[in-house]
């Protein structure tokens, strides 16, 4: 009955025209990104490289599909939660709006397996958007600017990564950027239990992000305790695993903080969505 009702779901998505926003929205900006960087990439990187020219000699194309796939998801990371957020703040608010959701409350179905249905749709929608981005920015890229050596600049300067030790690399950062995103989905989601129309879910996930990146940003003492604990603080932790050598236990502190959120978020909406007044 779960996974009868999780197609259903995935069919009311698919209906939906908002769904196409994320990958349209995707497929726009990558693009743009992609022949802007074909046409002037090079001017670019030179700018980027000129202080380490007087050090340093690079030899070969700075220039690549792994270079370009790097700077596609530093950009588009903190911008992508608005485009999961469209269609998973409306999963449970918009049904509740058009009054649909009583009609699925008299089925022979829980609440807790009908709310279910609706995080697995949405974790299907997000893994679709997130292997979107993945092919977009790793596979039209390597077509665009081939391959190559990736350079890397961090706090600790230049980190040079092999082109025979990166798709691993982007294997488990697409990864961790579709948990971050999962676990947007589940916040939206869980303010649409909350609510009764579409646009609420959504203000209110884009505000908590807002808010969250603002205290992540802000160098004051009061904010570090809890810095740490924020979801926007791992939103980013795909970068890690371009470092040499690789953070592994900070890399799996992020994945808990993101796995803690997704459990958190997922609990309150199930417990919010069985005590909810669906039926009058």
């Amino acid at each position: 009955m779960l996974l009868k009702n999780t197609i259903n779901e995935l069919i009311k998505i698919i209906a939906k025209p908002r769904s196409y926003i994320g990958f349209g929205a995707l497929t726009l900006l990558i693009g743009v990104i992609l022949l802007a960087m074909k046409a002037d990439g090079k001017s670019f990187i030179s700018f980027v490289t000129a202080s380490f020219e007087q050090t340093l000699s690079f030899n070969g194309e700075i220039l690549n599909g792994n270079l370009m796939a790097f700077i596609i998801l530093q950009m588009l990371i903190i911008h992508v939660p608005l485009l999961v957020a469209l269609v998973t703040g409306d999963l449970v608010s918009g049904e509740a709006a058009m009054g649909t959701l009583r009609m699925m409350a008299t089925k022979p179905i829980s609440r807790s397996a009908i709310l279910g249905s609706k995080l697995l749709a949405g974790a299907i929608y997000t893994l679709l958007l997130t292997l979107w981005m993945a092919f977009m920015a790793y596979g039209v890229g390597q077509w665009m600017f081939g391959s190559g050596d990736l350079i890397v600049l961090n706090n600790d300067g230049l980190v040079i990564i092999p082109a025979d030790d990166i798709l691993w690399r982007y294997l488990y950062g697409f990864g961790l950027a579709y948990l971050a995103l999962l676990a947007i989905a589940s916040m939206s989601i869980c303010f649409s239990v909350f609510s009764d129309n579409s646009i609420g879910p959504i203000v209110s996930t884009m505000s908590v992000i807002i808010l969250f990146t603002i205290i992540g940003s802000l160098d004051v003492s009061s904010f570090n305790s809890i810095q740490p604990f924020l979801l926007t603080t791992h939103m980013s932790a795909w970068r890690s695993l371009f470092e040499m050598p690789v953070p592994v236990q900070e890399i799996l502190n992020s994945i808990y903080i993101l796995l803690a959120h997704i459990i958190g978020f997922t609990g309150i909406a199930l417990w919010k969505f069985n005590k909810k007044d669906i039926n009058t």
